[in-house]
């Protein structure tokens, strides 16, 4: 055991204790870190991709490009009536015999094909386990003949600390008498007590931010029912309407005055 966070007289902390560090912080998987723009890329032409600002991490391995400024990455040019996927890279290397560790852009072009094309090859290392070159896939080119018809960010963009402790505070809106929808991040619960519903079942509908990715359903209870198959349905954001409505069966729409009672709980994207 040695101390890393503390004098001991001579230069002691060493590039893979810190990456340890932010291992244990960020993970070691690769992302974008919230900063400048972002590693936004910017297509100019068919042969010039602009990278703007930002800063990223991989295995532990942080690397930017500063702020206010960009850099250029040059896209080797498609061939006509040919298909073709590209990546850009971000490749760490160390060299052996000095120990120097440096990161670049690398352009690595795929191979031609009239069919549906693939992404080349690429290093797949990991510097924390000593490996002299490894690669992180940060970009992703498309091309059709001499044109590029896609520029694809890899990598998610990792909310900052400040955020996330900003998306964890829960919050409540009454939607209507009896509806009411708790916030907490990605969560949504709503709750439905003594509420009632419109002729095609609907009991309220969801604001877009609001709107699960999928069908989400629950059962409910309303007073006086005859049938023991009443349920909530939830639609999805791909639905458009973000309908909460009542239905029983097999997706019979039902209509009541009141005490319509039920908790649907669902993530949003």
């Amino acid at each position: 055991m040695e101390i890393v966070s503390g004098k001991t007289g001579s230069p002691h902390v060493t590039s893979q204790q810190f990456r340890q560090i932010l291992e244990g912080t960020i993970g070691q998987g690769s992302c974008i870190l919230t900063s400048g723009e972002n590693l936004e890329p910017e297509l100019t032409s068919n042969n010039l991709l602009k990278i703007r600002s930002g800063i990223m991490a991989h295995h532990g391995n942080v690397s930017a490009v500063k702020i206010g400024t960009y850099d250029e990455v040059t896209i080797t040019n498609g061939t006509q009536g040919m298909k073709r996927k590209d990546l850009v890279v971000n490749r760490y290397t160390r060299n052996k015999e000095t120990g120097i560790e440096t990161n670049e852009w690398l352009y690595i072009m795929g191979t031609p094909t009239s069919g549906t094309p693939t992404v080349p090859a690429y290093t797949k290392g990991n510097l924390q386990e000593g490996d002299l070159v490894d690669d992180c896939p940060v970009f992703e080119i498309t091309l059709e003949g001499i044109n590029v018809t896609g520029v694809k960010k890899l990598l998610d963009v990792l909310p900052s600390m400040a955020t996330i402790q900003q998306d964890m505070i829960p919050s409540t809106e009454t939607l209507k008498s009896g509806v009411r929808l708790q916030r907490m991040g990605k969560l949504r619960i709503l709750n439905l007590v003594d509420t009632s519903s419109a002729a095609d079942g609907t009991i309220v509908n969801l604001a877009a931010g609001d709107r699960p990715a999928n069908y989400v359903f629950a059962p409910a209870i309303v007073r006086g029912q005859t049938y023991p198959d009443f349920f909530i349905s939830v639609t999805p954001a791909s639905a458009g309407t973000g309908k909460v409505g009542l239905f029983r069966g097999a997706n019979v729409q039902m209509q009541y005055n009141g005490y319509i009672c039920s908790q649907i709980a669902w993530l949003v994207d």
